[in-house]
């Protein structure tokens, strides 16, 4: 005889809870006491009840699924947009965005749908889906300093919040790091090391990360009676950092101290130095940002400014939880901190 589907009495018996509790559970009402919440999540595992979704979204309204979007301005052709699929992939950052996503989404029985918002085309799909109720808001992670995905979100009042500040000022939420005080972290602890000849690779320009990261650079080696940093633009990839570090090294041969703008890039600047038979961090001591794998795969391993991602994705689910529910009806952002993180190159 096949066994019955567990039910919401078998997961009130299990936690010792009523009914009414545990529906009060699974679908999200606030107010529980968070010890309650944990005794019926566990016995939901311990059961193997699973909610009907079905059900639950006739009675909500809520199709219980977030857009995870990563969005870009890249052009309509096919082979464009499978490159940027594969950048995305590449990264480490993007992986620790999703980490961070789920673990906030799969406790409260939510989940997160990938679009790719790269082409006009593919922009229109994410509105439309957004629009037809498909998702209940969307995550957005924008990649290029000419994203309209953040206007067109923000026009149609579709509940959406940022990974990052948007390059062009709308009236969105999101969750972003003190980049500014991340590149002072990384001047501060390169002058504490003596080094004088300092250069970095920044992040692209005309995106408001690496503009805030060689700002704070720039105030903190300033501050230290440093006026003049060499600078090479980078693209937050391994390939740029490896490049702009060629041109550095061509123009300012005796640098002695590099600030790359995020680890990939510093993990180019480090390979390009062993070529050139330097020593890290003997003759050349360089810092990176993010503290993300790449930081403790890299030879040798890279101290860096770190960005807690897992934990702002985590908020950012939150801010958007907030929004689909009403409870938060205005834009807002959050803002976490930088922390240096030293290790074996600086």
């Amino acid at each position: 005889m096949n066994r019955q589907a567990p039910t919401l009495e078998d997961v009130a018996r299990e936690a010792g809870v009523s009914r009414a509790t545990v529906s009060r559970v699974i679908n999200g009402v606030r107010n529980v006491d968070p010890g309650i919440q944990d005794a019926v999540r566990q016995a939901i595992d311990r059961t193997g009840y699973a909610p009907n979704r079905a059900a639950r979204s006739l009675v909500t309204r809520r199709a219980e699924t977030i857009a995870l979007v990563v969005s870009g301005a890249g052009d309509e052709a096919d082979s464009a947009q499978n490159a940027f699929a594969a950048r995305v992939f590449a990264d480490p950052f993007f992986g620790r965005i999703v980490s961070g996503v789920v673990g906030f989404l799969r406790p409260r029985s939510m989940h997160p749908v990938l679009m790719f918002a790269e082409s006009d085309a593919a922009r229109k799909q994410v509105t439309a889906y957004l629009r037809q109720g498909s998702a209940d808001g969307a995550l957005v992670v924008s990649t290029h300093a000419e994203d309209p995905l953040p206007e067109l979100l923000a026009a149609e009042r579709l509940p959406a919040v940022f990974f990052a500040r948007p390059a062009l000022a709308v009236p969105v939420s999101y969750v972003d790091l003190a980049h500014r005080d991340g590149g002072r972290l990384a001047a501060v602890h390169l002058l504490s090391r003596g080094r004088r000849r300092v250069a970095t690779v920044s992040g692209p320009l005309d995106v408001p990360a690496g503009q805030e990261r060689l700002a704070g650079f720039r105030d903190g080696m300033e501050r230290g009676g440093v006026p003049y940093v060499p600078i090479a633009e980078g693209g937050f990839t391994l390939d740029s950092g490896a490049a702009a570090m060629e041109r550095l090294l061509g123009r300012h041969p005796d640098t002695d101290g590099v600030f790359a703008a995020n680890d990939l890039m510093a993990q180019g600047v480090c390979q390009v130095l062993r070529e050139q038979g330097r020593r890290v961090p003997e003759d050349v001591a360089v810092v990176g940002f993010d503290d993300s794998s790449v930081a403790v795969t890299c030879k040798p391993r890279l101290t860096t400014v770190r960005q807690p991602v897992e934990e702002m994705a985590g908020a950012m689910a939150r801010l958007l939880q907030e929004h689909i529910e009403g409870t938060r009806t205005e834009p807002t952002s959050l803002i976490f901190e930088p922390e240096l993180v030293i290790r074996q190159s600086a």
